[in-house]
């Protein structure tokens, strides 16, 4: 997996502060965003989750245990999802994680034009309820998630969860 770098990335509302000074606040070291690809086969999921985990640490993203295993297992879903079901359209797919200075975002993009929608399953049934869990941990951690189309006629989906800080 190809880590492209970081930039920035967009802020939810109350990120624009002003520094006492008057001057607009400069990013925090931890804040970007970093993109890398990987092939749309089941060695990806295991590869994507350790390379989020990983950024995060090496970034220093004051991230708690909880929200650092959320992540991952929404990672893990929405790869997985990427790989199962839009792999023959899109045998490239892309994992970003961008930061802010109280919060973290991470997406999958893939070319399979299909929207999904979160659906609750058969309890027989021993898959289908990726996007509900993936869903659900969004919401009980307090943030959002999306899918949208891309540019391109693909489809980007992406889970926005607020940081909240380590205890002392």
């Amino acid at each position: 997996m190809d880590d492209h770098g970081r930039g920035s990335g967009p802020r939810p509302e109350g990120d624009g502060d002003v520094l006492p000074d008057g001057g607009p606040p400069g990013p925090l070291p931890y804040e970007g965003v970093w993109r890398f690809t990987a092939p749309a086969v089941d060695a990806s999921v295991p590869q994507a989750r350790h390379a989020v985990r990983d950024l995060l640490a090496r970034q220093g993203v004051p991230v708690s245990d909880d929200l650092i295993q959320g992540l991952l297992l929404i990672v893990s879903e929405l790869v997985t999802n990427a790989v199962r079901h839009a792999a023959l359209l899109s045998p490239m797919l892309a994992v970003e994680v961008a930061v802010g200075a109280e919060w973290v975002r991470v997406s999958v993009e893939d070319n399979h034009p299909y929207r999904p929608t979160a659906l609750e399953a058969d309890h027989g049934q021993t898959g289908g309820r990726g996007l509900l869990l993936v869903s659900e941990i969004t919401k009980e951690a307090g943030g959002v998630c999306d899918v949208e189309h891309t540019a391109s006629g693909g489809k980007v989906i992406w889970s926005a969860l607020p940081l909240k800080l380590r205890a002392p």
